[in-house]
This record gives structure tokens, sequence and C-alpha cells, in this order.
């Protein structure tokens, strides 16, 4: 079964001027919009960050939403899963793609979005290193 075709809320390296952009949606994306995702706590992980929903609810994130364009998205969705090393199902993946409600200029929307996935997340609740809420100002730019 197809997924739906949602945008993506991006908050690490997928985000415009960072190392994964250019090389993942440039030239196949219809809009890119600032966005929140409310909820949400997020950490360090190994050059990239990880989002997990917040337990108590409070936290937040800060990426950008991005819609791919039509006649690009399934090749689009299939590159993100590839990077994010999401498949499906299986019980190894380092992120879960989640559908999640997001916050824009225009109001809420569904999202996509890539969250840590179950050994992963305990851990990072358990010991993780907070990044604030917005990966990009607290690391600069992504190293490329």
């Amino acid at each position: 079964m197809r997924p739906a075709c949602l945008p993506f809320f991006v908050y690490g390296t997928l985000r415009p001027g960072e190392r994964n952009h250019d090389r993942v949606l440039r030239g196949r994306v219809a809009s890119v919009e600032a966005a929140v995702l409310p909820g949400t706590l997020l950490f360090d992980g190994p050059g990239y960050p990880y989002a997990v929903d917040d337990p108590r609810g409070a936290g937040r994130v800060h990426g950008e939403l991005v819609e791919p364009l039509p006649e690009a998205y399934d090749e689009v969705l299939a590159d993100l899963d590839r990077l994010e090393e999401y498949v499906p199902g299986a019980p190894g993946n380092l992120y879960e793609r989640v559908v999640r409600e997001v916050r824009c200029g225009d109001g809420a929307r569904r999202a996509w979005v890539y969250l840590a996935a179950g050994p992963i997340r305990q851990e990072l609740l358990a010991s993780g290193r907070r990044a604030g809420g917005d990966w990009r100002s607290r690391r600069g730019k992504c190293p490329r």
C-alpha cells in the first residue's frame, strides 16, 4: 500500500543549506516553509540529530516543512527512507517515519517526520544529550 503523499518535516541535515538538502531534495521540492513540531524533544546524534516524542508533551523542535514536487514524490520518499535507514516494519530501524501535526505559517498541517526508533529512543530519553529545540542554531552549520 502506498503511503499518504504528505509533506515532510525536516529538522537536521535535510534543512535548506545543510549537507543532505541539496544531495537529496534539490530540484525536487515545490515549497519549503518554516515549521515547528510540538510535543517533541531534540537530541544530538553522531553528526545528526534525533527527535523523540516528549513524554511530558512540552518540547518543540524547529525545522522546515518540505513539499516535494508531485512528480518526484515517490522518488523523494524512497531516498529519504534510505537516508534515514528506515524500512517499514524492520526491527533495527534508526528512525521510524510517522505522521505528526506540525505548526507553520498557515496553521497546522499533517506531515511525515522521522523520529528516533525503539532502543535508540529509550537510550536518548534515559541519558541522551539534549540539543535544544533548533539543531541548526545550537550546532551552527552542519559539517559538509
